[in-house]
């Protein structure tokens, strides 16, 4: 039992992999080791209980003496101590795992926030949290919770083998052959339930994922009356989850039941010769009783030892997504002889750049524009057509597919990663705020700044304009994802951590087409003082916002069409700019 489990982890390159896990088991080697040398006692025990019969048997039945009276204290003593070595071992296992389990959640959490905007676009919330989470608690704590049962049960399983073969080592022999075509059905496990662990750990993450949209998106469930068709969807995934829950019983629920019919067969066996053997005197009533009482400690572990051993496999599974997670690599990332940007001297260019998302499927072809420090571009046309994936690019939310992209003349992949944000300010239309106050969401920007600088740029981004009606002003609560707050609230706020970042580069991303007049207005005046004595990028369909713009850039269908200033493009009645804008003023 204890070479197949040790064959299992080999098999999921456990051995191999060791140093990945290393560094988290070492601060807790001390004690995961003394969890599992408790184990010895503990399962040692059992064989000196059984062992113990023997003399009483022989003695007090036989013999009809009354000198055994201290073996049933024996028992009870022995029984003692096997129960608080038995909880000392849950709380060190327990402890070990929660510890571990903690301290690679932690890795895995910091390599999560530097994956790249790709590796979110193709995960759900559900699949991260299942194999960011869910996973390292199966793997840490669920693998050491079982490895303290397959500790126990192997010593425990020796000794008694060393009892039985003490008593008869005929009977010893029949009872090892009927164990080991017990556990033989482990052996094959692993391959039975590999593909239906996987699909249940994905249809499970699903699960996840229709609660996070129920919390997210219920203003737009409620809207819709679409009560009857996500309770359509969410039923749907509970019956897949069912009916791959089947399938693992159907698959594995054998086990259990087998074992312990062979187990049955073992034990009839035993009594059958062991009877024949008492008759003809080659071992004594004690031996027998002995040798039964360790049998049994012996088979009744076995005989729900599959469903155990299940959860190992499943661990051991998790364990290899873990894995997988600690050795992957972000798609964007430094390059080994990445410097730091310290800041934009002269211009911004791009140069021959081509971008897919899906291979073959071109979103940006062959766009070249250069931009000059302190100017603003606006980019302008068809929904769809590139503008937002154009400046995502640029702080290397994405790599492009081909061509380059330089600041001062130099490769921005040639920059660090850190250094290249730290000198982009963007803001969304639609701007994440995260659970707090509206102080801690404007620190964002720097966490360091002084009360001034928070003052002012509250002030420069007209956050004082909503926050002097509030009771608390900067420290008000706002909800998880600012749901407390307008959207002009929001943007505002978003404007003011761009203020205090501070940035040479900003980026606005339509920043106000979701607002109404009133707020547009408002978030607009923040917007210009932002934009002023910085190099920006403006994303806009409302295109009076941006006549004002050094450079406004048409792009369509992925292509640059046409570039120059609003007066310009204006003058040339046949442009496309020129038919948009127009359009508009109707």
């Amino acid at each position: 039992m204890l070479k197949n489990f040790i064959d299992k982890i080999k098999n999921t390159h456990f051995i191999h992999d060791y140093s990945l896990m290393w560094p988290y088991i070492k601060p807790y080697w001390g004690r995961a080791l003394i969890a599992v040398l408790i184990t010895i006692p503990i399962g040692a025990l059992d064989a000196v209980i059984a062992w113990a019969l023997k003399p009483y048997m022989d003695v007090m039945m036989i013999e009809k003496s009354a000198n055994t009276y201290w073996i049933p204290l024996m028992i009870i003593a022995f029984s003692a101590v096997q129960g608080i070595l038995t909880y000392a071992a849950s709380y060190a296992n327990t402890w070990v795992g929660n510890r571990i389990a903690a301290d690679v959640k932690l890795t895995l959490f910091e390599k999560l926030m530097i994956f790249d905007a790709a590796y979110f676009d193709n995960s759900t919330s559900g699949n991260i949290i299942m194999r960011f989470n869910n996973d390292v608690d199966e793997a840490c704590k669920g693998l050491l919770s079982n490895l303290k049962q397959f500790s126990t049960r192997t010593f425990s399983s020796i000794s008694l083998i060393f009892v039985l073969f003490y008593n008869c080592w005929q009977l010893a022999i029949i009872a090892v052959v009927v164990l080991a075509c017990a556990l033989f059905p482990l052996t094959l496990v692993r391959k039975k339930i590999k593909d239906i662990n996987q699909k249940t750990v994905f249809t499970n993450a699903e699960t996840v994922t229709h609660y996070n949209e129920a919390f997210n998106g219920n203003r737009v469930i409620a809207s819709y009356n679409l009560y009857e068709y996500e309770n359509n969807r969410f039923n749907d995934t509970l019956h897949r989850v069912f009916k791959l829950g089947m399938k693992m019983v159907q698959r594995t629920g054998m086990l259990s039941p087998f074992m312990h019919f062979v187990v049955s067969l073992g034990i009839a066996l035993v009594i059958w010769t062991g009877s024949y053997l008492i008759v003809s005197q080659q071992i004594t009533a004690g031996n027998f009783v002995s040798f039964v009482a360790a049998l049994i400690l012996l088979y009744n572990p076995i005989k729900g030892i599959g469903n155990n051993f299940n959860n190992v496999q499943v661990a051991l599974m998790a364990m290899e997504r873990v894995f997988a997670l600690l050795q992957s690599e972000p798609a964007v990332k430094d390059d080994t002889a990445a410097e730091p940007l310290q800041s934009v001297r002269k211009n911004i260019e791009y140069k021959n750049v081509c971008f897919e998302y899906i291979a073959g499927k071109p979103v940006l072809k062959d766009v070249s524009l250069k931009i000059k420090k302190g100017e603003t571009v606006a980019l302008v046309g068809n929904s769809g057509g590139g503008k937002s994936t154009f400046v995502s690019l640029l702080p290397r939310f994405y790599d492009v597919t081909s061509g380059k992209i330089m600041i001062d003349g130099k490769d921005i992949r040639k920059y660090t990663l850190k250094s290249l944000r730290e000198n982009i300010a963007i803001v969304f239309q639609d701007n994440f705020l995260f659970d707090g106050t509206i102080r801690e969401n404007i620190m964002l920007g720097k966490n360091n700044a002084s009360e001034a600088e928070l003052q002012q740029a509250v002030e420069a981004a007209c956050v004082q304009d909503f926050i002097k009606d509030m009771p608390k002003g900067l420290d008000t609560q706002i909800g998880e994802r600012g749901v407390l707050l307008s959207g002009g609230q929001k943007q505002r706020i978003a404007i003011a951590r761009a203020f205090l970042k501070n940035a040479p580069i900003v980026i606005l991303d339509e920043a106000t087409s979701a607002l109404d007049n009133k707020s547009e207005a408002v978030v607009q005046k923040a917007i210009e003082n932002l934009m002023k004595d910085r190099t920006v990028f403006v994303i806009a369909h409302r295109l009076s916002t941006v006549r004002h713009a050094d450079k406004i850039v048409v792009v369509n269908y992925g292509q640059i069409v046409e570039s120059g200033s609003h007066e310009a493009l204006i003058k040339n009645a046949d442009s496309i700019y020129a038919s948009l804008y127009k359009a508009q003023l109707k």
